[in-house]
């Protein structure tokens, strides 16, 4: 039985994989959910039947976060629906940590390769070492700190929390294997006798890679088709005038080749059916923020990120949301200031003001 929400169906309703179990839901693939530190508390793993070079196992999409409950439920996963077969890759969508923050060890504990794109494996090789971290951590640390007291975030008492989480990154991530497989936008990777190819995407990770069967029409979408949030778009420290939401709503257009009866299968929710409709959502959803955004800026005095940010999020939100918050408001200030629909200045405060030209 279907259910049908917002105009999309989920297959299994209401259903969640319980602990230590996993669900089909195609053809050789199968759905794990694993657990998060946050008040978003849960990723989808997807474990598909695979064989190489004659030997018959496992290729696992994503891995969940560097955590010792998280390793200790993946024991139990190998006990109870690995089948006695091993793990023969790991492929990681992108490298936030829910990720990819288990696929040193389990590449080391299985003696597999990782498949990703070098952009993603590059810079989670780099976030991953706490000196690295330390300087351009995207959540925390002095230099993300700095980045949003340009943009308005100038409370004591959170830039000394933001300060002090430079290590945000490698306490949820292991280091990552030396070497590893190359994923590009494009190439078609064969699992378990059936042709996924990779579409890259952009402005929620550097070269995020999201993999379709068209044979099963199935999308393992990573983070960049969700059913009932809108993906996170930011602008960092380590890239202060990036136009990343530009990107990622170009990105949107390349799934609309896909059959409307795709299965998506997302990083976070459930499964679900009617993606040109998601897709269409989530267009207007930014939109109807650049619109709010638009109207902030006509304001006397302009408009930075951190007065953006309540009119963007309508909700209480702790210091791991509010630096993702303050992200995503400047993504939608970048997008129209780099569209010319808005200038800005630097105030007297040394804060970014945008304004309506």
């Amino acid at each position: 039985m279907q259910t049908n929400k917002n105009g999309l169906i989920y297959p299994w309703q209401d259903f969640l994989p319980p602990a230590a179990t996993m669900q089909a839901v195609a053809k050789g693939v199968y759905w794990i959910r694993l657990p998060l530190p946050f008040a978003l508390d849960h990723i989808n793993v997807w474990l598909l039947e695979d064989e190489i070079e004659g030997q018959k196992g496992w290729t696992l999409v994503d891995t969940g976060v560097a955590r010792p409950e998280v390793q200790a439920l993946w024991e139990q996963l190998f006990e109870s629906v690995f089948n006695g077969l091993p793990l023969l890759r790991i492929i990681a969508t992108h490298m936030h940590p829910d990720h990819v923050g288990l696929a040193g060890w389990l590449a080391e504990k299985w003696q597999v390769p990782l498949w990703m794109s070098l952009s993603d494996y590059a810079l989670a090789c780099l976030w991953v070492n706490p000196a690295s971290s330390e300087q351009m951590g995207a959540s925390g640390g002095r230099a993300a700190a700095a980045h949003f007291a340009r943009h308005g975030l100038v409370d004591p008492a959170a830039q000394e929390q933001i300060a002090q989480r430079s290590r945000y990154y490698p306490s949820l991530v292991m280091t990552l294997p030396r070497d590893f497989r190359r994923l590009l936008d494009g190439q078609c990777v064969m699992i378990g006798g059936r042709s996924w190819r990779c579409i890259a995407g952009y402005g929620h990770a550097p070269e995020h890679m999201a993999l379709y069967c068209d044979s099963e029409q199935v999308l393992i979408a990573g983070d960049m088709v969700l059913p009932t949030i809108s993906t996170n778009v930011s602008v960092f420290d380590y890239e202060p005038e990036a136009n990343p939401l530009a990107l990622y709503l170009d990105s949107l257009e390349r799934y609309l080749d896909l059959p409307e009866q795709t299965l998506v299968l997302p990083s976070h929710g459930r499964p679900f059916q009617g993606l040109h409709w998601r897709i269409a959502q989530l267009k207007q959803h930014h939109q109807d923020r650049l619109a709010e955004t638009l109207a902030a800026c006509r304001q006397a005095g302009g408009c930075s990120a951190a007065q953006l940010v309540p009119i963007l999020f309508k909700r209480q939100l702790d210091m791991h949301q509010l630096t993702f918050a303050m992200g995503e408001a400047i993504a939608h200030l970048h997008l129209l200031y780099f569209a010319g629909q808005v200038k800005r200045a630097v105030n007297d405060q040394g804060v970014y003001q945008f304004y309506s030209v």
